[in-house]
């Protein structure tokens, strides 16, 4: 039996969205989020964003504008943000053992459980912008944009 492994990318949402509801992947309106968008869309099989409000969002999902960052979140709240996404990627994703996330996302997305609970799952774990700064990713997206990934 043959099983094709997936590669997921997780895209971290931004502060600034439009002002009315749509679908998930127009609300995020900050040239950081539509580099992620542009990278995955080529890059994986499938992607989906990781909300600090809805936690996983397809991004065909309808959301309204929202004000929260996970940033202004404590340690303890980030790590049970992770278990729900983690939860919600079990049950949306159904993720199989060698199956790959791509995450383009801050550490705060990242670093209080969701990566090693991906890894936990038999996942690998792929972090291109790791150590970057804002303007670095920014040129790492455009580059990649640029030349076509």
């Amino acid at each position: 039996m043959v099983c094709d492994k997936r590669r997921i990318g997780l895209v971290g949402c931004v502060s600034k969205k439009r002002s009315t509801p749509q679908a998930a992947r127009n609300l995020y309106a900050s040239t950081l989020f539509s580099g992620r968008r542009s990278y995955v869309e080529h890059s994986c099989s499938e992607w989906w964003i990781l909300s600090a409000e809805h936690h996983l969002v397809h991004p065909s999902e309808i959301l309204t504008p929202y004000d929260l960052a996970l940033k202004e979140l404590g340690r303890a709240e980030r790590r049970f943000w992770s278990r729900q996404v983690l939860s919600a990627i079990d049950e949306r994703i159904r993720p199989d053992r060698g199956d790959t996330f791509e995450v383009h996302a801050g550490g705060e997305y990242r670093d209080f459980g969701l990566s090693d609970g991906l890894r936990e799952r038999g996942c690998s774990v792929e972090l291109p912008t790791e150590g970057q700064r804002i303007g670095e990713q920014l040129r790492f997206y455009k580059q990649a944009r640029e030349s076509k990934i």
